[in-house]
C-alpha cells in the first residue's frame, strides 16, 4: 500500500468501527498528505455511504452476482462494459 492508501484505510477503519472515538488528530495523516477540510469531508461521506450500503445489503440478505463475487475473492478487477 502507498502512504496515501494506508492513511485512507486507517481513517476508514476507525470511522467505520468506532466513529464516536474519532478525534481531530485521526485526520492528521490525511492532512499531512495535502487533504483539506473539503477532501476530508469527502472521505467521510464515501466511508459513510459505503457502510450504509453494505449494512442495507446485508440486512436485506442481498447476494453478490457471480462476477462480482469472483472479483472480490480473487482481487481481479471487474471488466468495464464497452460503450
Amino acid at each position: 500500500m502507498t502512504k496515501r492508501q494506508r492513511a485512507l484505510a486507517t481513517v476508514a477503519e476507525k470511522l467505520s468501527s468506532t466513529p464516536t472515538r474519532m478525534v481531530e488528530g485521526d485526520w492528521q495523516p490525511l492532512r499531512d498528505l495535502g487533504f483539506d477540510d473539503q477532501a476530508c469531508l469527502e472521505v467521510a461521506h464515501i466511508v459513510g455511504l459505503f457502510n450504509y450500503l453494505t449494512r442495507l445489503a446485508d440486512g436485506l440478505g442481498l447476494q453478490l452476482d457471480p462476477e462480482t463475487l469472483e472479483a472480490a475473492e480473487t482481487g481481479i478487477a471487474l471488466k468495464r462494459a464497452e460503450s
